[in-house]
């Protein structure tokens, strides 16, 4: 039997346990669960195609010049990555009995680790730091989003799998990781983390600053870095004080938010919307199932810019293109990563689980997000100088267009 959780993307947070901060539901099953009639018959028809592995394990059993390297277990997980690596899909993923039995994380509680979540480059397949948390230990080891994890302890990661970044990253409070990371200038960097326990943000408002120095006392900023059943609430109450302290225009910065719950992301963009469609869920079989706004959003008036960068996946991902096809919202910064497929859970027999990627999502105008992330309406990237010296020129972009559109509407 099927148990429906409302979860999905495969970004697995480097942690005590595998946290999902996906968007839309993962299914779980037990004993390998269920298929369709077409799809369990067409398995068993050509069942037999996979007995030739059986017969290679076997001859290098017998014949291989190193019998110490024909490991059971080993050549076991290197025919499973294969078969997955295979399919092209980097959100599909065995997660070994090892790993599975340490529990699923789903996003609201707390655990140990360094505090940044990764993903597989499905292009390249190097391991990519989605994003740091705020004030993580990751963050202040200085790890950016998009850096790529070239080593860990001194092992090299070439043909990691997410999973097994997870397992060798994770560890204790107070425990140490040495990482080997490559920025987006192509310079490495050998850093160490000291693990810690981290408690997942969602909700950041905050006085902001301009170019100058100068704070801004007419735009408000909020910082969302996931999606969770808190978050909307949280978000909510933020709004409010917002309003009611007559602030002109509004700053979301999703550049550090990985996605979450769909219901959570859905009720996020019916605060800003009048109705409309969110996103739009295609299947396997091209069925379309549109997620709608509910009319009658609480926070449609107020002029809105959205920070966007290689952090912003999945469910934030599904908000910004929603309100930017609704002309709800002006997108400023960097594309985003480019993670917009559903995933389910099922349970396998050797008490491990596999992650299958089962539809894919549009954004309300039709635009892929899977492989391709979304553009902003405005690029603005940060250089090397401006990080070393900490100068948010994304966010002064954000901050001088949208003075430039209220000076407009006047």
């Amino acid at each position: 039997m099927w148990k429906a959780a409302k979860w999905g993307m495969l970004s697995l947070a480097v942690a005590l346990s595998i946290v999902l901060a996906g968007v839309v539901g993962y299914n779980v099953s037990g004993g390998g669960g269920t298929s369709s009639p077409s799809t369990t018959q067409s398995v068993r028809q050509n069942a037999g195609d996979f007995s030739i592995l059986n017969e290679i394990y076997r001859i290098l059993g017998e014949d291989f010049v190193n019998p110490q390297a024909v490991k059971p277990d080993t050549l076991r997980a290197g025919a499973i990555n294969g078969l997955l690596q295979a399919l092209g899909d980097p959100h599909t993923v065995y997660i070994d009995p090892e790993s599975y039995s340490l529990g699923v994380d789903i996003i609201s509680g707390t655990f140990e680790g360094i505090g940044a979540q990764v993903e597989r480059d499905p292009v390249k397949g190097d391991i990519v730091i989605v994003t740091p948390f705020r004030d993580s230990p990751a963050e202040k080891a200085g790890i950016r989003a998009g850096d790529v994890v070239r080593a860990v302890d001194g092992e090299s990661t070439e043909g990691w799998s997410v999973t097994d970044a997870v397992k060798r990253i994770r560890g204790p409070q107070g425990s140490t990781v040495g990482l080997t990371i490559e920025h987006s200038d192509g310079q490495t960097e050998d850093v160490k983390v000291t693990r810690a326990t981290i408690v997942i943000p969602t909700v950041f408002p905050r006085e902001v600053q301009d170019s100058s120095g100068s704070t801004v006392k007419d735009l408000a900023y909020i910082e969302l870095q996931q999606f969770t059943e808190p978050t909307v609430d949280a978000l909510r109450k933020a709004l409010v004080h917002i309003k009611e302290a007559g602030y002109k225009g509004l700053i979301l910065d999703l550049r550090r938010n990985p996605g979450g719950a769909l219901d959570a992301t859905v009720e996020v963009a019916d605060m800003f919307l009048d109705g409309g469609t969110v996103l739009t869920q295609v299947d396997r079989n091209g069925n379309q199932t549109a997620y709608q706004a509910k009319p009658g959003g609480e926070f449609t008036d107020i002029p809105m810019v959205v920070l966007v960068g290689p952090g912003s996946a999945s469910g934030s991902e599904v908000l910004a293109g929603a309100l930017r096809d609704h002309q709800r919202a002006t997108l400023i910064g960097e594309k985003t990563f480019g993670k917009g497929s559903v995933n389910h859970l099922r349970e396998l027999s050797d008490g491990g689980a596999l992650y299958v990627t089962i539809a894919r999502w549009l954004t309300p105008s039709g635009e892929q997000i899977e492989g391709v992330g979304l553009q902003p309406d405005v690029p603005v990237a940060a250089s090397e100088d401006d990080i070393a010296a900490r100068r948010d020129v994304q966010l002064f972009n954000a901050i001088d267009y949208l003075h430039r559109q209220l000076a407009e509407a006047r």
